[in-house]
């Protein structure tokens, strides 16, 4: 299966990390970071059982918009895993075709036993590189409960904007009915940054 994340030389280095994309090798250990309570609390899906989790991670279109994050230069444990969904934007159907392919929704993991060091926003600055220099895309957006606070830190961290606040509109499998934000970060406005 071919699509965009094809285009873009991976790995992807930083100082610490390694991205790449996830294969079915990397199953065990995701299983091992999304079971934990204090991971499994905000990402969209438990993983359930093992067997569950292994067929669902293996399915093609997981497969191809999710990366693996690895501590170390080369080979080194994987520590957490990225979602990196290439889509279309909203347009009007006479500019439907110029707005294919131009965004990416982004998510992560990580692994509590490497929380506060820094690894997670290394590893989501290095994806908002791959999506706008690589990629060329145009606008990124994550979204999170409102009291994942750890999330949505992350991404003011990185430089994404608020852009929404939904109220109660986000359905928690054990906390009910949330309030929801959304964020954003714009082609021209990752270039304008700070580096």
């Amino acid at each position: 299966m071919s699509g965009p994340l094809d285009s873009v030389a991976w790995p992807v280095r930083t100082e610490r990390l390694v991205l790449r994309p996830a294969t079915p090798g990397d199953v065990e250990a995701t299983y091992r970071i999304r079971v934990l309570p204090e991971v499994s609390r905000w990402i969209t899906a438990a993983p359930g059982d093992p067997a569950s989790y292994a067929a669902s991670f293996a399915e093609p279109d997981r497969l191809a918009r999710t990366l693996v994050v690895e501590l170390g230069s080369d080979g080194g444990p994987v520590i957490g895993d990225l979602m990196l969904w290439v889509g279309d934007a909203w347009a009007q159907v006479e500019v439907a075709e110029a707005a294919r392919a131009c965004q990416a929704e982004l998510g992560w993991v990580l692994d509590p036993a490497y929380a506060g060091r820094g690894f997670a926003t290394e590893a989501v600055r290095a994806l908002l590189g791959t999506c706008f220099d690589a990629l060329g895309l145009r606008r990124v957006v994550a979204e999170c409960f409102a009291d994942n606070t750890a999330s949505w830190r992350l991404m003011e961290r990185v430089g994404m904007r608020r852009e929404a606040h939904t109220v109660r509109e986000s359905l928690h499998r054990d906390l009910g009915w949330l309030d929801g934000f959304s964020y954003a970060l714009l082609a021209e406005e990752w270039a304008a940054r700070e580096r």
